[in-house]
């Protein structure tokens, strides 16, 4: 038995530098599963973004959205339902980025193109949330090389991993496993990703806790 006998449709996600995209891969390369990764590099407004934040914030965001939604359309409905699918984004998750960044009249003109171009989806039947620690996330984030993200400021990582922790604590739409991300890195530690996995399979209640430090 496996995790996607038991859910059907998985999203990770977690702020920049967490590895929620590596983790997606991998397990698609485990499991026969529809993959649905954000492809931030065909952004042309991020690396931008990244040096003159109030310019080019709301161009970056409405990129974003207009990419999570077409991505989400594009997967045939029946797809969805009768394959297993794992995803590294969540669109329920996309006005976090659009609070944190845009002014008051930029997140107003985002909120009216988020409601009208708001797809159904199929609820996760779990959310794995990689809690990162700020110092982690900028480590790697630091060690992947793109230039772009060099331009990222480590205060800008800690607000993100604040708004992220925030949504994910208060969220109730579908069950969630919080895993502690800061040692045991899940993407590249095989025993890890065993860890991982033997805990989703244990997983009885809507919002639970992972620390493989602990355990």
């Amino acid at each position: 038995m496996s995790i996607f006998d038991r859910f059907h449709y998985i999203v990770i996600e977690g702020p920049i530098g967490s590895g929620k995209s590596t983790l997606a891969r991998k397990l698609g390369d485990m499991f026969p599963v529809n993959l649905l990764l954000e492809n931030a590099d065909a952004n042309p407004f991020l690396p931008k973004f990244y040096q003159d934040a109030p310019r080019y914030a709301l161009s970056t965001q409405m990129f974003f959205l207009f990419q999570r939604v077409e991505q989400i359309r594009s997967l045939n409905q029946r797809d969805m339902f009768s394959q297993h699918t794992i995803a590294d984004f969540f669109l329920e998750k996309d006005p976090l980025f659009a609070q944190m960044n845009l002014n008051d009249e930029e997140y107003a003109l985002y909120r009216q193109m988020y409601k009208h171009l708001h797809v159904q989806v199929p609820t996760p039947d779990l959310v794995i949330y990689l809690q990162t620690p700020v110092d982690t996330l900028h480590e790697r984030v630091n060690q992947r090389h793109t230039s772009y993200e060099q331009e990222i400021p480590k205060e800008y990582l800690g607000r993100l991993a604040d708004a992220y922790s925030n949504f994910f604590h208060q969220y109730d739409g579908a069950p969630v496993l919080i895993v502690n991300n800061e040692k045991l890195d899940i993407t590249e530690q095989e025993s890890a990703m065993n860890m991982l996995l033997e805990r989703v399979m244990q997983i009885r209640s809507r919002r639970e806790f992972f620390n493989p430090n602990m355990e």
